[in-house]
């Protein structure tokens, strides 16, 4: 815990040490003065801020990944019969949708998971715990794999970084200028922006209406996996892999979940508004629908 608080820190001062560097190099400081509000430079600040630190966050995926899991890498040459399987199934998955071999991990973690990241298509990682390796059988975990090279192949993990930095970004943009709006003139005249408490509010509100559409294009993007997993790996191990979830989700560890790509199951209710997945019999539905 200690090992990925420390690279979570690390991580959040290398984007702001970044990201100030680009906008002292663009020339932005201050969007507001006595003349009123620059929406230029505001939005300028904002686009740096909002899709800066989506996209820094992406090329160093890989390597947070790996980091903060442990993880050990295999290449098929280990000379353990399960791990080499793991390797020329992603291997042979990989081939089937036409995509350059990722790299492929396996960490020690009694959960069932497994997940996808990397900034491109070329520069990818296929990971799964050790958990899913012991208690899902060989069909159930090509099922997995299959499901993990999809999101690899729809590139998911860049698009869904694209959308985010666009959110964070119109969040930032609209908190300051509703809250430079509701100012009065005397904090204006001093050149404020209007209350930093205010702004704050702004963001959560704003963010958390910007949350349900990241929320709502991830559940659909779950579909699309299912549906590229189905299509590589065979529809049947496709819904066995499913249904050996629904039916152990005693055993899904939901505290990392920023990892997780497989292993959610949707919320109910209101919740699902905010829910990343979409209920597993929903998507076990889905594909024996053929859809």
């Amino acid at each position: 815990m200690g090992k990925r608080i420390l690279l979570f820190v690390l991580t959040n001062l290398a984007v702001v040490f970044t990201l100030s560097i680009i906008l002292s190099v663009l020339g932005v400081g201050q969007y507001f003065g006595p003349n009123g509000l620059d929406l230029g430079s505001l939005a300028i600040f904002c686009f740096v801020w909002g899709m800066g630190g989506s996209f820094i966050s992406l090329q160093m995926s890989r390597f947070m990944a790996k980091r903060s899991t442990g993880m050990q890498l295999v290449d098929g040459r280990t000379g353990q019969e399960q791990l080499d399987w793991l390797f020329s199934t992603v291997e042979g998955l990989t081939r089937k949708a036409g995509l350059p071999m990722p790299e492929v991990g396996v960490y020690d973690s009694p959960e069932v998971n497994a997940f996808a990241t990397g900034p491109s298509r070329n520069r990818s990682l296929v990971a799964v715990s050790s958990g899913l390796l012991r208690s899902m059988r060989p069909r159930e975990v090509e099922g997995v794999l299959a499901h993990e090279v999809a999101h690899i192949a729809n590139g998911d993990m860049v698009t869904m970084t694209l959308l985010q930095g666009i959110i964070n970004a119109f969040v930032m943009f609209l908190a300051r200028v509703i809250a430079y709006a509701m100012s009065d003139s005397r904090d204006r005249e001093r050149g404020g922006g209007g209350s930093f408490f205010v702004i704050m509010i702004l963001q959560t509100v704003l963010g958390m209406l910007g949350g349900m559409i990241t929320a709502w294009y991830s559940r659909m993007r779950e579909f699309r996996a299912d549906a590229g997993g189905a299509t590589l790996a065979g529809r049947e191990n496709m819904i066995a892999a499913l249904r050996r979830l629904q039916a152990g989700q005693e055993q899904l560890d939901t505290r990392h979940a920023a990892l997780a790509t497989f292993k959610i199951s949707g919320g109910r209710g209101w919740m699902n508004f905010f829910s990343t997945h979409p209920p597993l019999e929903a998507r076990i539905a889905a594909l024996e629908a053929g859809r």
